[in-house]
């Protein structure tokens, strides 16, 4: 699943995360998430290493291959560091893991974030790892459902709890409010697409990389068959120009303007993890595999999918994997100051700080990578071809 780890994080949570996450759930369906560490998980960190930490914003899956890959290719261990990935769950917010103390590094998406940093929270977005976003309404092609504009009077699913802003900032602007929807709000969604499926659900949320495939990966009982594109239609928030920044590398404000170790880190951290990128674009069957072996429970050809898609929310890359595109923040900020929730309030009322985010460490580990001769734009990028299976096995 997508970013939805929004709730407020258990105490229990942020106990196991401080405790260096070595035992911290990642709840599946069924069973904990272990948590990742990089270099030769058989042994011990050699001691000239230095520890490091990042909480996830979701379970074990290829929407964080960069980080898995890196790990496992030792590009982290190249920069110093022993890096310990942390899987997430329902009830764990990544910031909140930050600024405990339970981890040295977040990754999170930005509106979410702005309305944590407008509540005191003093963390900076360091590396905008996505440049695109993946969240997408996804509708039957006989259901009517062309635009955003025609969401009036259907029934839009939305996970809720911040996930939602994308899709309220695109009814708006095509002149769509909540209150044209059936009972005045969005269907609170499942975290996955049976009641889409059922037709319970006009028009469903999803992620490129999980929801959408988990459509194509369903037989069709009218024909026996999977699903295929041409029997969906896909509003795209890219397209409809209200795309939100989302998965980033948010790294704690004080320590960085006071810890000139910390800050040198976080400028290693970023590098080893825009090499994961670069490693998952050129091999992206095999960034699937070290995903999976991971602890992913997500089927084979479902996470190669997920590796492929998230692959086009990098690559190619604008001004360098990670650099944070001023338009697209300024973007970001604008409509979280005037897109409008149930309640009537905005994720901020006011333009956050200056220290919200910075390009000093992403451009600082872009420049060590050109000079390394490794590509960080990717311009020459092509998706490959993915076959989904029947349950994304």
């Amino acid at each position: 699943m997508a970013f939805i780890a929004t709730r407020g994080a258990r105490a229990a949570a942020f106990t196991a995360a401080a405790l260096g996450a070595l035992t911290l759930t990642g709840c599946s369906s069924d069973e904990a998430e272990p948590a990742a560490t990089g270099g030769d998980t058989g042994s011990e960190a050699p001691a000239e290493l230095t520890a490091v930490s990042v909480q996830l914003q979701w379970l074990t899956q290829a929407q964080f291959a960069c980080y898995y890959a890196a790990a496992d290719q030792g590009y982290y261990e190249d920069e110093g560091l022993d890096v310990t990935i942390i899987p997430g769950a329902v009830d764990i917010v990544p910031i909140d893991v930050l600024t405990s103390g339970g981890a040295d590094f977040a990754v999170s998406w930005v509106p979410k974030v702005l309305g944590a940093i407008e509540q005191g929270a003093t963390v900076t977005n360091v590396a905008q790892i996505f440049e695109r976003s993946g969240t997408m309404q996804v509708a039957f092609a006989d259901s009517g459902i062309t635009s955003a504009a025609d969401l009036a009077g259907k029934s839009v699913g939305s996970w809720g709890y911040g996930n939602e802003w994308e899709l309220i900032a695109g009814m708006q602007a095509n002149g769509v409010t909540l209150a044209d929807l059936p009972g005045g709000a969005t269907v609170q969604q499942a975290f996955d697409m049976n009641a889409f499926i059922a037709g319970d659900i006009d028009a469903a949320q999803a992620m490129t990389y999980n929801e959408y495939a988990q459509v194509l990966e369903t037989v069709n009982p009218e024909t026996g068959e999977l699903y295929t594109p041409e029997d969906l239609v896909v509003i795209d928030w890219n397209e409809e120009g209200t795309a939100m920044l989302q998965d980033a590398i948010w790294a704690d404000s004080e320590r960085l303007a006071s810890d000139e170790d910390y800050a040198a880190t976080t400028t290693k951290f970023i590098k080893g993890t825009i090499k994961g990128c670069v490693y998952a674009k050129d091999e992206p069957e095999a960034a699937a595999d070290i995903v999976t072996a991971a602890g992913s429970t997500l089927g084979t050809s479902h996470q190669l999918w997920m590796t492929n898609e998230v692959n086009k929310l990098i690559f190619p890359s604008t001004s360098g994997v990670g650099h944070i595109n001023e338009d697209q923040w300024s973007s970001t900020v604008a409509m979280a100051l005037e897109t409008v929730n149930p309640e009537g309030a905005t994720i901020i009322t006011a333009d956050p700080p200056e220290t919200a985010y910075s390009n000093e460490y992403v451009d600082a580990a872009l420049e060590e990578l050109k000079a390394d001769g490794v590509d960080v734009m990717g311009e020459d990028f092509a998706p490959i071809e993915v076959t989904l299976n029947e349950g994304g096995a």
